[in-house]
């Protein structure tokens, strides 16, 4: 269930926050279930009593936010006062370094009445886009077990999925909280990078991380932006989709090999928002064939990623996924000369784009290329190098361009989990939310006819 829908069942007294909390924990405890492999730490007589402090709070007549009494999840990212955060590794398991205070994102959803259940799974330190984590476990995605579920935030998508909370809070580098949301059939937004604290977080990318939330529906990312923002609770308004022009850069690279549950989904999407009064057309974008060659050394990640890790690594490099060592080491071969071309090349590519798609309101896009691969298609480095770098294409370009982006599930009951990526301007977030709102309810006149 949404969270409006949620509340709306709190307000009516139809249920209580700790009857939601006791659901929640009984679906991740349950050994049938992803549960083990979804969290990695569970809070459950701290969420327990939060959620008895909620109820009392609102027969008093306090509700703090939409999302009060509601049991939400947070990556293994952030810091929750009086532990270590792992960020789904071993390597810190012994590191000593305990948090004094929560996140200020965990503060801010403290404040406004989360119940904080849990901390989720993720792959190890966010460098990867599959959601494989041979230490902790990989939980399967809910429209079929045995495939990935999408990374880094794994847990966080499937925590949502499966009913183990209403909310999850990830982060998202290069598509970590929208990649699992569109694999697993959710809403996922990444804001723009600024407008959301990164303090108390272990960084992957300190130029592209970013914080987001995933839920099932854009409301429910909305209140969750705006809470993590310290913004207005008030709903995004439904924008009229009539004339508002959607571009489609359809001779990028973006619709490079496309599954083909992906091309339909897509294309059905397309229609349907064309039929809702929308103007989609093609818009020749060639300044994004740029984005390729400009980070043709490896990007942010790797060099900013190994400024952070290269004592940890030194003392404890046996104890990650090889796999995510690997990608981190190589930072260490970035010159200094090629980070600050890459910090130029990257102002230039933003102005050249931002100029070529100033004429419309949204891009839009798949969200990935693929449907959720077989988590066994990974067992091979080089076919896991492979589908991981054809599973970031798409979203990663968005946090190269610090734009805010959205994915909405656009696939039929029983279909595999596809999603379309709403792309909008620099700091125009609160837009994009209001069109994203738009866009959910025409999909779901559409999807259903």
């Amino acid at each position: 269930m949404t969270i409006v829908s949620l509340a709306t069942l709190l307000a009516l007294g139809r249920t209580t926050s700790r009857a939601l909390v006791e659901a929640a924990l009984e679906r991740i405890a349950d050994p049938k279930g992803e549960g083990s492999r979804t969290f990695l730490r569970v809070y459950a007589e701290e969420a327990r009593a939060a959620a008895d402090a909620q109820d009392l709070q609102r027969k008093a007549g306090y509700v703090a936010s939409p999302i009060a009494g509601l049991p939400v999840s947070v990556k293994d990212l952030f810091d929750i006062r009086g532990e270590t955060t792992l960020a789904g590794s071993k390597a810190r398991r012994d590191a000593g370094t305990v948090a004094r205070d929560d996140a200020p994102v965990v503060q801010r959803l403290r404040a406004a009445g989360a119940v904080i259940i849990g901390k989720t799974n993720m792959t190890e330190f966010a460098f990867s886009g599959v959601g494989i984590n041979p230490h902790y476990g990989t939980p399967g995605n809910p429209w079929d077990r045995t495939r990935i579920p999408g990374g880094s935030s794994s847990g966080a998508a499937v925590s949502v999925a499966d009913g183990q909370a209403a909310l999850a809070i990830g982060t998202d580098t290069g598509g970590s909280v929208r990649i699992p949301a569109a694999l697993c059939g959710l809403v996922g937004f990444k804001p723009t990078q600024h407008r959301i604290t990164r303090d108390g977080t272990v960084p992957l990318s300190t130029t592209l991380d970013s914080v987001g939330p995933l839920g099932k529906s854009v409301a429910c990312c909305a209140f969750a932006d705006a809470i993590m923002t310290g913004r207005d609770l008030a709903p995004p308004i439904q924008a009229d989709l009539t004339g508002l022009r959607f571009a489609v850069p359809r001779n990028s690279f973006l619709f490079d090999e496309l599954d083909p549950e992906v091309a339909v989904g897509f294309e059905r999407a397309c229609t349907i928002l064309s039929r809702a009064g929308t103007r989609v057309y093609d818009l020749t974008v060639p300044q994004l064939g740029q984005y390729a060659p400009i980070n043709a050394k490896g990007g942010f990640s790797p060099p900013e990623a190994y400024a952070w890790h290269a004592d940890l690594l030194a003392r404890r490099g046996d104890d990650y996924d090889p796999r995510v060592r690997l990608r981190i080491a190589r930072g260490a071969e970035m010159a200094a000369h090629d980070y600050v071309r890459l910090l130029e090349d990257r102002e230039r590519f933003i102005a050249l784009v931002d100029a070529q798609t100033e004429s419309c309101d949204v891009l839009i896009a798949p969200t990935v290329a693929m449907i959720a691969p077989p988590i066994a298609a990974f067992a091979d480095d080089a076919a896991f190098f492979k589908l991981n770098a054809r599973i970031l294409r798409n979203p990663s370009v968005v946090n190269f361009l610090d734009r805010c982006a959205i994915t909405l599930p656009v696939s039929l009951p029983g279909e595999a989990p596809v999603g379309l990526m709403l792309i909008g301007r620099h700091n125009d977030d609160r837009r994009l939310l209001s069109i994203a709102t738009g866009v959910e309810a025409a999909l779901r006149d559409g999807l259903s006819a």
